[in-house]
Parts: structure tokens; sequence; C-alpha cells
């Protein structure tokens, strides 16, 4: 028997013991945690670079056009030795930069990031295939929706024009992006170079640059849409049944905002006709004066319900990048709701929320959710994942997308604001803005082809550019003509 010393002690030395036991436990389980559950998300750290350099360990899937037409691809680099055996290039880099984006060993951005595990063979989809067909884990390609003469049509129109921009286009039918080009862009391959000092050199130097060549401004810049929100406006008044396109509309030379002293004038300062135009022709020559009558007739609540029908106020679109939240604000006053009416006060849209206000027009008054991602294939061809075009949103009924296309017609024709994208032979609904910006008035345009059997849908946006349909409007025309070939 143990004396009573003896037994003191043990007591002390159990507990220490059950401890040890405890935290020993603790510690397995936390491995196995990390080594199970963790493992991907490790991977994936921005911080890890282990992962990072490995990503340049073999070849990574390519990025190509709806044609085939490869924009991103993974080459031998033997001046790199052994140490990193791939290097990514881009063809055409600066055109497709917004959508491509770039892979270096700090970052990767775009397409490169957005499906980056398809791309770098990690998506279980590819492990799957390779484990069972027994080959080495490879990157799949990534199928583009992007057509490619739209594409340089967007970047060489917005180059053009010599200023800051964004164009988007979309097949109304399906969602699928055709077009998606920002202005200044850059190099990508500017970003593949193992040399880290000269990397870090390169991203010091875009992003010290005025111009922001590295921000997408298709997606992740918001604009005032100026009168190009006159499109949700009038969708407003349709669907209220207080109004059709022949329905006479006061539209005196200014309007006094209710409660300021500020007087609302026309382009110009001109009367709207004879003052009292009918909706189809105040819409035709973008008169202010009576579209921010009928806002405050309407009533803040009913514009931002269209308006968030067309897509504005969602912070959740990705196409699979994340885009900008384009904004109908709330808590706004008459005088604010006028403005509002017209696209101004806080009004704020992407340029692709831009086309989809002609996109779900185009498309009967169904808005399809666009998307940049065809589909993915393997190596050997097959084809593991593939878009489904999905309705996104219900904007409007078909009877009044019938009323606003007769309506964004007018537009393109003589006397219209947007007479410069009109095209030979095909009708082209659309609808000009230039939208104020503290004295900085942005060109803003929207507009649909055919007319009568739509193809493209576009949104198009040149920073201090003006007028909406003399410096947009070819940009937008150039795109159509590229897709309608």
């Amino acid at each position: 028997m143990a004396a009573p010393r003896a037994r003191r002690i043990d007591i002390p030395l159990r507990h220490v013991a059950v401890a040890c036991g405890v935290m020993l436990f603790a510690v397995l389980g936390k491995a196995t945690w990390i080594q199970v559950f963790d493992a991907a998300g490790l991977r994936e750290d921005p911080h890890n670079q282990r992962a990072l350099t490995a990503r340049f360990d073999r070849s990574r899937g390519e990025i190509r056009l709806r044609d085939g037409t490869v924009v991103a691809v993974s080459r031998r680099d033997p001046r790199d030795g052994d140490r990193h055996r791939y290097r990514r290039f881009y063809p055409e880099g600066p055109v497709h930069a917004p959508v491509t984006g770039h892979l270096s060993f700090y970052a990767a951005t775009g397409i490169e990031q957005a499906e980056d595990a398809v791309l770098a063979g990690t998506d279980p989809r590819v492990r799957v295939r390779a484990i069972v067909d027994g080959t080495a884990a490879a990157g799949a390609a990534v199928v583009l929706t992007i057509d490619g003469r739209a594409q340089r049509a967007a970047y060489a129109g917005l180059r053009a024009t010599g200023r800051p921009g964004a164009a988007v286009a979309i097949d109304p039918a399906t969602g699928e992006i055709l077009a998606m080009a920002s202005y200044p862009s850059y190099d990508p391959n500017l970003y593949t170079t193992p040399d880290v000092a000269e990397l870090d050199r390169t991203d010091r130097r875009l992003q010290a640059d005025p111009g922001r060549p590295l921000l997408n401004r298709a997606i992740r810049q918001t604009y005032p849409p100026g009168s190009a929100f006159k499109i949700v406006t009038t969708a407003a008044a349709l669907a209220s049944g207080d109004y059709r396109p022949g329905t006479r509309v006061a539209a005196p030379a200014a309007f006094r905002l209710p409660g300021a002293s500020v007087r609302l004038r026309n382009f110009r300062g001109t009367a709207c006709g004879d003052g009292l135009p009918s909706l189809a022709y105040a819409f035709k020559i973008s008169c202010n004066t009576p579209f921010a009558m009928i806002g405050i007739g309407l009533g803040q609540d009913a514009l931002r319900e269209r308006a968030e029908a067309f897509g504005f106020n969602d912070g959740g679109l990705a196409v699979p990048m994340p885009v900008a939240r384009s904004v109908y604000p709330a808590g706004m006053d008459r005088a604010q709701t006028a403005m509002s009416a017209l696209g101004q006060f806080d009004d704020r849209a992407t340029p692709l929320v831009l086309a989809m206000l002609s996109a779900a027009v185009a498309g009967d008054g169904s808005l399809m959710r666009p998307h940049l991602v065809r589909e993915v294939r393997l190596g050997d061809g097959t084809v593991i994942g593939e878009a489904e075009p999905s309705r996104y949103r219900r904007a409007l009924s078909s009877r009044d997308a019938r009323r606003l296309t007769a309506m964004m017609t007018g537009v393109t024709r003589r006397g219209g604001t947007g007479r410069a994208a009109a095209l030979p032979g095909v009708g082209v609904a659309a609808k000009t803005g230039t939208a104020e910006n503290g004295g900085r008035d942005h060109a803003v345009f929207t507009g649909f082809a055919p007319a009568d059997s739509p193809r493209v849908a576009v949104g198009v946006v040149v920073e201090g550019g003006g007028s909406g349909g003399r410096v947009a409007a070819p940009v937008a025309r150039a795109i159509m003509r590229a897709v309608l070939g």
C-alpha cells in the first residue's frame, strides 16, 4: 500500500498526465482537421508562396474565345532553367486583359482568378477524370463567350476616343457576353516574369498610372447613367398603365424642382417640341423636364422597383468575376427623385448594367443572366462543364418591351439623338445620354440590333466624352457591326 505522502504526490501527476493527454488529442485533432478539411483553403491562400510557385510546375489550361482562338496559354521558357518550367503568355494582351486578367507569382486576376481551380487542374471534375484515366493532372481549357471581332472593335473604338471608358456587348437571347473592353488597358504579359524585382517594378508603375489601366471599368466602375436611365423611367411609366407611347406629356423649357430654387432645363434650354409632345417624341430627342415630372408622379418606390428589375442594387452579380453594385438610391425627396428619373443624383451603373438595360428590352422583357464562360474542356476535348442560359430578371412585360423597342428605334432615325449608331439596312434601337459628373460629363450609350430580331445589346461609357450620341454611339455602332457581320 502506498504511503500517504506517495498518494499526495500521485494526484498532481495524474492531473498533469490528463492535461497532456487532452492537449495531445487536441493537437492531433487540429492537425487532422487542417489536413483533411482546410487543405484546399491553405492551397488557395494568397500568402502560401509554395502553392503560388507550384502553379508554374505544370502546364495550365488555355483560355479560348468562342471560336477557339487562344488568348492565354502556358509555355515552357528555357531562360527560366529548372526553377519555373512554365510561363503564361497572352496573345493580343491589352485587348483581352479585362477578361483574361493575369497570373503572376503573387496573384491572379480576371478569369485566371475566377476559374483558377479549373485552369490549374485542382477542380474535382478535372482531378477525378485524371485519376480514372490514370494520367497526370493537367488544367482544363476555359472557353469564353467572347466574340473576337466584337472585342477588337470595342477596344479599337474606345482607344480612338482617346479617353478612358468601357464597352460591353451581350447576346440578349442567352446572356452571353460578346465583348468586354476597358481602356486604357495593360499588357498582362508584363506580369509573367519570374524576376521578382522586375515584377514589383511593373506592378508599382501600373498601380500608380493615373489612367488606372488595371481597372476593369466594364464591371468594376460605376457611372451616372444619365439619360440612358430614361429606359427605366419609361418602363415604369408604361407599367403604371397611365402612359402609352402616344400619351401627351408636359414638357416646358424649364421646370422648377419641388422644394428647391433650381430650375431644370432641357438640352440647350430649348422647349421640347410644342411643349406638349408625345412620350415617344420626348424620348426620341431626350427631353429632361417631362421625365423629371413623370418621375415625381410615379414616385421613387416605383422607379426603384423597376430599376431593380433591370439589375440595379444587386451586390451579388458575378460573371464569374464579381460585378460592382449599380445603385438606385433610397430616402430621396421629390427634387432628388426627379433627378434620379434622369439618371442623375446618386444613380450609378456599370457599363455592363447599361448593356443589360437594352438586353432586357431586346429579350421581350426577359433579362438573361450575363456570363463569360461558355464551357470547360479537358485536353481530349471532353466537355465537363457547360453554361446553361437562365433568366436573371423579368424587367418588363412583353407588350411594354415592344413599345419601348419602337421608341428606342426612333432614337437612331432622323431627328433622334442616336443617329451616329445607325446601320444601313438594319434597325437599331438605342438611348443616348450625357451623364453630368462634376463638370466632367460622360458620354453614355445603350442599344441593340437588329431591332426586329435582336442579336446584340451594347452599353458604352466614355469618360469626359460629353455627348453620348456623338462620342459613345460610334463605338457601339462598330461593335454591333462586328457582331452582325
